[in-house]
């Protein structure tokens, strides 16, 4: 049986308007999208040292009763040792097959989100370096962000990325969109009439890429070129997000962004 949902529960993620980047406003979309796919109320605090309070390092993170659990991943292993599962009504086959597109959207765009915002010269001296550090004092602001840049190029020359061009990494986001289109087609979810933690991750970075402004339109256009991605971030926005915007359950940095909906 489920166990009860404390009221307080909280989500934590960077402050919205001035500081949270790309890909943590992405990751923290797709958790908020789990967790009302499950019809487990979650109040988003927005806090400048989230990032440091996060056991892992990385945001989100939920505070649920004394538990501090962050990330998609593990908060869907959190959800379900309390009885709150999207995947149950999937067999072994389809579970594999959820795990591998779920593996595709965390090695394609979150990286290629990370390879924008600090790989990317224009990009880093334009948003990522003032947003990064923005709540902090100079030269805290410039150390801090100096030291996530080295991290994350680090990681990008380990995988392999850090020689890749920004045509590159566009044309590898295009091969996702175009794997994810494929595999939705005329369905309202990725497997059929049911949500999954795939539907909310999906949605989590297709949303903040279409509702972003970068200095250019380049990363979302390449989405924009799939009807039926567009449609399905459409349809998870006005299922779970419209009509629940009580304060601290809006969509992830609303005030930066513009919906979908026209």
């Amino acid at each position: 049986a489920a166990e009860p949902w404390p009221e307080n529960a909280a989500l934590y993620q960077q402050l919205k308007e001035e500081q949270i980047l790309l890909s943590d406003n992405a990751s923290s979309l797709a958790v908020q999208a789990f967790l009302q796919m499950c019809n487990l109320p979650v109040r988003v605090i927005c806090r400048a040292n989230a990032e440091y309070m996060s056991p892992s390092g990385k945001v989100p993170f939920i505070h649920v009763g004394n538990q501090v659990v962050s990330e998609l991943g593990p908060i869907v292993q959190f959800v379900k040792a309390k009885g709150h599962s999207l995947s149950d009504g999937l067999d072994e086959v389809q579970k594999a097959e959820m795990k591998a597109y779920m593996e595709l959207v965390n090695n394609m765009l979150l990286t290629a989100e990370l390879y924008l915002q600090w790989c990317d010269d224009v990009t880093v001296e334009e948003i990522t370096h003032p947003r990064y550090g923005s709540p902090y004092p100079w030269p805290l602001n410039r150390i801090l962000s100096y030291q996530k840049q080295w991290e994350v190029r680090r990681k990008m020359k380990a995988i392999g990325w850090a020689g890749k061009t920004l045509e590159q990494v566009l044309e590898d986001v295009d091969q996702c969109c175009h794997a994810l289109s494929q595999r939705l087609g005329t369905q309202p979810y990725f497997f059929n009439k049911q949500p999954t933690e795939l539907d909310a991750l999906v949605f989590g970075h297709l949303f903040t890429i279409l509702t972003t402004q970068l200095i250019t339109d380049e990363l979302s256009e390449k989405v924009k070129n799939y009807g039926n991605l567009t449609a399905f971030c459409r349809r998870i926005e006005q299922q779970y997000f419209e009509g629940h915007e009580k304060e601290g359950s809006t969509i992830a940095a609303r005030s930066s962004k513009k919906s979908l909906l026209r």
